[in-house]
């Protein structure tokens, strides 16, 4: 736009920027803190998914950006905010999410040399988050949105803090020039490693590529496709990249299921996924330690932390895959055997998770919840997973077959913070409909009884807002790891038990769908009334209290995976773990 010579209020500022990158949804935990700004969204027909926990509200435009691809957009105010945000703004941190916290802070007259509290509340976020600023003038509102935006979209993707004095947002400041902001190019990979790459690939015998979060952001997904249809390389996926290749159990896997068959590979292909504790820090027992490694990263800090890389590739994932694909191409190279190397690894594990979960009557296993909603899930469904128990059992039979449609609490674990993820992923998919003239896509949230109670005030939300969820609560009476961890260990348990309450009555208190179910032949008619129904729906699933014990015996069926952790195997004194 070009320069304006009128004023208007700061808050009208904000909402021009935001137009400009086409958020239409944010999130907002409601107050005065944010009015002018809350009037002047509306006024630009911005929905506002109204928060109640300012975690929550995070969540929120965090699960929106994971599923839109859009910048995810939360309001909030400093003072009881940020302390209470503090899960939210790190889950959407961690998880590389674009997410820009607007926060309103109190005017400078608050801060008095004596306070209790700091001058900056945004002291309390600068070490978990990409940026944070505090505006200095009204008059520098656009630049200081646009440095928002660009800290939490342009190269690894995270959150960026902007407080804003509250009194900027009323004041009238001239229009000036809302700019056009520098549009970054993507890092390309340097074509001599990816020639080395790519020798390595072709050489291989048992080939695995490791996907991740920076593969979906990249849009990665269409170039991991033609190399596992062509070369029939098997792909991996964890967190926001499952899916990029269907999960079919031929190319297709998701990391949670097949890691136990990475340790057969002989070279192994990382993109846009850190090595973390869930991948056994790509370290053996979870690898063979004979292995070759290539790792792909946008941001050249993570290639090589916890383990050396002996090709290491720098760059946009998608650029640098694209490079390998027109490498290969120019290449005498064929493969088109199918991987039925690691599907053989997977056997004993597919056998026992099989065994599982069949009985008609008698209590209703995870595994029941699980195969049901695999049956009945529409192509291209989002799926939200939550808890601790049930995301294990979930993750031995979801298969995921579309981009940027599994979200969960990864990598830092946060209880509950599905609920939220959920209300955003709708909104996203709410919007996306509109944008695209077709019918939503549904949300389907599977959550435990204690994640389920941190953030169910939440569905308000879903109701004022309109959004289709369909909420799956598997209700074993208790924190279930935690129960049967105890009773591992010393045979009994305390602090423990939650009971098995009604649970799906916070769906009729907000005006939603509500069902119990206490019998295994009841799931699938309950997730199809769930699945008709023009709203939200909670569906209370009572579950057998025991069956997570197998869980803490039995490997075959554990899919988060912390027994072969390195430092305690060195405890231990393993052999082979360097």
């Amino acid at each position: 736009m070009g320069a304006q010579n009128h004023k208007m209020t700061g808050g009208a500022l904000v909402a021009e920027v935001l137009v400009g990158y086409g958020v239409k949804t944010v999130a907002c935990l409601s107050g005065t803190a944010h009015t002018h700004l809350l009037f002047a969204l509306q006024e630009r027909n911005i929905e506002i998914i109204s928060g109640r926990h300012e975690t929550a509200t995070v969540a929120a435009a965090d699960g929106y950006a994971r599923v839109s691809g859009q910048i995810g957009v939360a309001l909030i105010k400093a003072d009881q905010g940020i302390p209470n945000a503090m899960s939210g703004i790190i889950t959407a941190n961690q998880a590389c999410s674009a997410v820009v916290v607007v926060v309103s802070m109190l005017p400078d007259s608050k801060r008095e040399a004596s306070d209790e509290w700091p001058n900056d509340w945004l002291d309390m976020v600068k070490p978990y988050v990409k940026w944070a600023r505090t505006v200095p003038a009204a008059d520098r509102l656009v630049e200081f949105m646009h440095a928002a935006v660009r800290a939490a979209t342009v190269g690894r993707p995270g959150v960026a803090v902007i407080g804003i004095p509250q009194h900027f947002e009323g004041q009238k400041v001239l229009q000036g020039q809302i700019f056009t902001p520098t549009v970054t190019p993507l890092p390309a990979p340097d074509m001599a490693t990816i020639r080395l790459a790519v020798s390595s690939l072709m050489k291989a015998k048992q080939p695995l590529i490791i996907v991740g979060t920076g593969a979906a952001l990249s849009g990665a997904g269409s170039v991991l496709r033609r190399l596992s249809e062509e070369y029939k390389f098997p792909v991996m996926a964890n967190a926001l990249g499952r899916g990029l290749v269907p999960e079919n159990l031929i190319t297709g896997f998701s990391w949670p299921l097949a890691q136990v068959a990475a340790k057969e590979a002989d070279v192994v292909l990382f993109v846009g996924i850190r090595l973390t504790e869930r991948l056994g820090y790509g370290l053996p027992p979870r690898f063979n330690k004979k292995a070759k490694f290539i790792q792909i990263d946008i941001e050249a800090a993570e290639i090589g932390r916890n383990r050396a890389i002996d090709i290491p590739v720098c760059g946009d994932a998608r650029l640098s895959l694209e490079a390998i694909f027109d490498e290969l191409q120019s290449n005498p190279y064929k493969n088109n055997k199918e991987p039925v190397w690691l599907k053989n690894s997977l056997k004993k594990r597919l056998s026992r998770i099989n065994e599982l979960g069949i009985e008609v009557d008698g209590p209703i296993h995870p595994y029941r919840i699980a195969r049901d909603l695999m049956n009945l899930m529409p192509e291209g469904s989002i799926y939200v997973g939550d808890g601790a128990d049930i995301q294990n059992w979930m993750h031995g039979i979801l298969q995921i077959t579309s981009e940027r449609s599994f979200l969960d609490h990864y990598p830092l674990g946060s209880m509950g913070i599905g609920t939220p993820l959920a209300i955003g992923a709708a909104a996203a998919a709410k919007d996306m409909s509109i944008e695209n003239s077709q019918e939503a896509k549904p949300v389907f949230l599977v959550t435990g009884d204690g994640a389920f109670g941190f953030y169910a005030a939440e569905f308000n939300a879903a109701a004022l807002s309109g959004l289709k969820i369909i909420c799956i609560i598997s209700n074993d009476g208790a924190w279930g790891t935690e129960k049967h961890g105890q009773l591992n260990a010393v045979g009994k348990t305390i602090n423990c038990d939650l009971g098995q309450w009604d649970y799906h009555l916070i769906g009729e208190m907000f005006g939603g769908n509500s069902i119990k179910v206490e019998r295994a032949n009841d799931i699938k008619p309950a997730i199809q009334e769930a699945i008709e129904f023009d709203g939200f729906t909670i569906i209370n699933i009572l579950t057998d209290p025991m069956a997570g014990l197998v869980r803490k015996t039995d490997p075959r069926v554990q899919m988060i995976a912390f027994e072969d952790l390195v430092s305690s195997l060195k405890n231990h004194h393993t052999p082979d773990v360097e």
